[in-house]
């Protein structure tokens, strides 16, 4: 298992989630995507992308105006 990371700060809806998932496409599974993002509605569009998709949303952390997500690929 590998972490793997994704800059998509200053995106907005939808790139951050279509960005990782052409990422995601390029991990081996229970790899980590790790993806640092500004767009407030990221909050709502990465658990429904793993929702839609079988990856597990491992945490969401947010400081300042950077939202921080963990997703495990799914296997």
């Amino acid at each position: 298992m590998a972490n793997h990371t994704l800059d998509a700060k200053d995106l907005t809806c939808p790139l951050p989630v279509l960005r990782a998932r052409k990422a995601m496409k390029h991990l081996a599974p229970d790899d980590v995507l790790v993806i640092e993002a500004t767009d407030p509605a990221a909050t709502k569009d990465f658990p429904a992308f793993c929702d839609a998709t079988g990856h597990k949303l491992l945490s969401v952390d947010h400081d300042g105006a950077v939202y921080t997500f963990r997703i495990r690929k799914a296997g």
